[in-house]
């Protein structure tokens, strides 16, 4: 390798040399204005704009992480740094900067930076709104000719003051400035198009400032005095904590900005690009440590705090760039400019340069992030963030941010709603719409107190969790109400079963109903009134009144004879009916009972059997059979004999791994006729054309693609695969057996998780548990990717006639995810929990 290396690094500088140069030229020229435009924003001295962006350029575009990311002073830290200025001085204010730098590369060095990212997007987002709104209002009296206040709220009092003494030419220069930089990217024609190569800011500049200098009008200039008094650091001195406490906002707000760029750069550069012109994605920890050195540096130099600029670093890989040269000469052509184009940088005004930056200002409350907020119900936490930040400042506002968003969270989390309801049937329906902890418990009872001792129930449970004291509240209650002869059912979302069973959960695995869906059941057979009915079969729970069957029905909204996992059940095994018809509490017992004297059966009070042996071989198979024959077979025989004349037409095809726990037709609520299934080890779709391809599969895509002509394709991964476990585990050199040689289709979703040119796939609300985990993702992702490389589903795909969809089941939990399109807000590929009413 070390042989090779130095051969082929000229010909990679020669190839990209042509597309890094013009690149950089152009972030040049948009580097200019926006860096003097900052400076004046913070009441700087205008060259320490310009020793930002030099640094920012050749320091961090040489160690940062982000290779096609540009750094320089940035809007972000305009108000931050203001404050500071105005606090404790210029000199002290670079030596602060350089104390930031520092705290950078420690966080750099314990890999903190992704950490960084998990700040709420609201908080963010807020927070850069806030900043952005302050600056507006600053910046807006220097457009009117006048000068900012030192607070936005003193800018916004001040305002009508400003606005009664005008200053026409101040306020024409900065209009013909916003004209220009709003209308340029909109330039109609065949000229348009070529005058658009140049950037919108630098053409907004350069013409403002021909026509204030041909115009002769008299209003302020940038002044840049000579290098030789140029103001560099000196010891900060101020309270300690005052200066701790600038420090970490500068490290925080820098940090952040900068990786939140370059996560949005790795973003762009996905959709701009394809797979082999494609630099490595973003390494955050190294970008954060060249962020770092580079702050260290600027502010040792008199610059200004540096971040990641998602600007200069949109218009780079836009530009064609294709290495951090690109980075790197833009900061030279700015260290260039410095020295040698002092009068033409004298002739701006300074009113051009404050529109272009309200400009920005104004573009970073984005009506797009606002969206995003709204629609995930944290408008709340934005609002807050903004107002915070523009009255007491960033630090401030972000605090109060985190705790708005943790508050919500937990307002959340205890918010239930309980309601009580009387169908027209006599069915007193309560429901309870959120989380169930002991906050709630007294509402709970109080809504459970009210229903009749001898009604029939239906307690309605839509919610992810029960604390300790609400599930003893409703065993309690359903305890006493079975005991005075009522009769209940308990169900979960959309009316699917749950069991809220005795103390001992053993038992109620052992005596609950093999009827799958209709956990509730045993429960209402073992209440008062109709004992000696309900026991009278209890394997399909014949027994029980056709009308609540049905309303149950309804309420699943399911197949009630397609269910093949109902015999397994608990690993019930087919035990015999004595076996089953055991009640589950004592109190149901004691229920039972009481009601065998009133009815003269004595079905529920029977001791309890203990289970029978598990059959294996044969024996078991037999008994399955049976069972279905039994049970099963009469009420799916007219459909499958509808099937067998009209011949199957799935939806969808199904591929999922071999793995017993996978019960396809439980999991996505099918029957029979709905899916064509492959199964194999590791849900794998070889690759056509590779080797070893396993032909069998294709030939499944091809007849479910082209003969069945399928709606969608589902890839369905799980948890816990041995597959995945096996390959994360491989040896090289081991000899090949079946088994192996299979896996190695798999290979690619290895080499996948290890790559940083792919986004990161993962579960919403939280990232894998495991490396495993991890595989099992990105396999799903991967082997849709080799999907798209079949001929028929190819051309089915360009058609728009069928779909791809990506699937996880999580085993231990029962949970299922479907793959979301497109990548998240920190570059992730998103497994999403799928909606009850979906």
């Amino acid at each position: 390798m070390t042989a090779t290396s130095p051969a082929r690094a000229p010909e990679g500088v020669r190839k990209d040399f042509p597309a890094d140069l013009s690149a950089s030229i152009a972030v040049f020229l948009i580097a200019i204005p926006l860096s003097l435009g900052i400076a004046l924003a913070t009441g700087a001295p205008l060259q320490a704009g310009l020793v930002a962006a030099a640094v920012g350029g050749i320091v961090a575009g040489r160690l940062g992480g982000a290779p096609l990311q540009v750094s320089g002073p940035a809007a972000g830290l305009t108000v931050v740094t203001a404050e500071l200025i105005q606090r404790y001085g210029w000199r002290t204010t670079c030596a602060i900067t350089v104390l930031a730098g520092v705290c950078q590369l420690g966080l750099a060095a314990l890999r903190t930076a992704r950490s960084a990212l998990m700040v709420s997007p609201a908080i963010v987002h807020g927070m850069l709104a806030g900043i952005g709104v302050t600056i507006a209002l600053a910046q807006l009296h220097i457009v009117l000719g006048g000068t900012p206040q030192s607070s936005a709220v003193a800018n916004v009092l001040g305002l009508p003051a400003q606005l009664a003494d005008l200053h026409p030419v101040a306020l024409g220069v900065s209009a013909l400035t916003l004209v220009v930089l709003l209308g340029w990217p909109r330039l109609p024609g065949r000229a348009g198009r070529a005058l658009r190569k140049l950037p919108a800011p630098l053409a907004a500049v350069a013409t403002a400032t021909a026509v204030a200098a041909l115009a002769g009008l008299s209003l302020p200039r940038v002044d840049l005095p000579s290098w030789r008094s140029h103001a560099l650091p000196e010891m900060p001195e101020g309270p300690v904590l005052g200066l701790i406490a600038a420090v970490l906002t500068i490290t925080l707000v820098g940090s952040v900005e900068s990786l939140l760029s370059a996560v949005a750069t790795d973003k762009l550069i996905a959709s701009e690009r394809g797979t082999d012109n494609r630099p490595p994605r973003a390494d955050l920890d190294r970008e954060l440590r060249g962020q770092g050195a580079a702050n260290i540096v600027s502010g040792a130099l008199g610059g200004l705090p540096i971040t990641g600029v998602a600007v200069r670093s949109v218009a780079n890989v836009k530009s064609g760039a294709a290495s951090r040269k690109s980075s790197m000469m833009h900061g030279f052509w700015v260290l260039l400019a410095a020295f040698l184009l002092v009068p033409l940088l004298d002739l701006i005004p300074l009113a051009t340069l404050a529109a272009l930056v309200m400009a920005v200002g104004v573009q970073m409350v984005s009506i797009t992030h606002l969206r995003s907020v709204t629609r995930h119900r944290e408008a709340l936490v934005y609002g807050t963030t903004i107002v915070a930040v523009v009255l007491g400042g960033v630090l401030e506002g972000v605090t109060v941010g985190i705790a708005v968003a943790v508050a919500l969270a937990l307002h959340r989390l205890a918010r239930t709603r309980i309601t009580l309801e009387r169908t027209a049937d006599g069915v007193h329906r309560a429901r309870a719409r959120g989380q169930l902890t002991f906050l709630a418990v007294p509402r709970l009872s109080r809504v459970l107190n009210q229903i009749p001792h001898d009604a029939h129930a239906v307690v309605e449970l839509d919610g992810s969790f029960m604390d300790h004291a609400a599930y003893e509240a409703i065993q309690d209650w359903q305890q006493s109400h079975l005991a005075h002869g009522g009769s209940l059912e308990v169900t979960g979302r959309s009316g699917q079963a749950a069991r809220i069973n005795g103390a001992d959960p053993a038992a109620a695995d052992r005596t609950d109903s093999p009827d799958g869906a209709d956990g509730a059941d045993g429960a209402e057979r073992a209440g008062g009134g109709h004992g000696a009915e309900r026991a009278h079969d209890t394997r399909h729970g014949e027994g029980v009144h056709q009308a609540d069957r049905s309303r149950r029905g309804q309420h699943r909204g399911t197949h009630q004879c397609c269910r093949p996992w109902t015999p397994w059940q608990n690993h019930c095994d087919h035990r015999a009916t004595g076996t089953r018809t055991t009640t589950s509490t004592a109190a149901t017992a004691a229920a039972a009972a009481s009601t065998d004297g009133e009815n003269g059966a004595g079905g529920g009070g029977s001791p309890e059997v203990s289970p029978a042996p598990r059959r294996r071989g044969a024996g078991q198979l037999a008994s399955g059979i049976s069972a279905f024959q039994r049970d099963t077979a009469p009420h799916v025989r007219d459909e499958l004999a509808r099937l067998a004349r009209e011949g199957q037409q799935p939806s969808q095809l199904f591929i999922t791994c071999a793995d017993s726990r996978l019960v396809t037709s439980m999991i996505t609520a099918s029957g029979p006729g709905d899916l064509f299934t492959v199964r194999n080890v590791g849900n794998l779709v070889p690759l056509p054309g590779a080797e070893s391809t396993d032909d069998s599969v294709a030939a499944a895509i091809e007849y479910a693609v082209d003969v069945l002509k399928v709606d969608s394709i589902t890839v369905c991964g799980h948890s816990g695969c041995g597959a995945m476990q096996a390959l994360l585990s491989s040896a090289p050199g081991v000899a090949m057996t079946p088994l192996r040689r299979w896996l190695r289709h798999g290979l690619p979703s290895l080499e996948r998780m290890a790559s940083r040119h792919h986004a990161w796939a993962r579960i919403s609300g939280r990232l894998p548990a495991d490396a495993v985990e991890q595989l099992c993702l990105t396999n799903v992702v991967q082997q849709l990717e080799h999907l798209r490389a079949h001929e028929s589903v190819a051309r089915r795909l360009a058609e728009g006639t069928l779909e791809l969809h990506g699937m996880y089941f999580h085993v231990g939990e029962a949970q299922a995810y479907l793959l979301s399109e497109g990548e998240d807000f920190f570059d992730c590929r998103v497994f999403d929990t799928v909606g009850q009413h979906a």
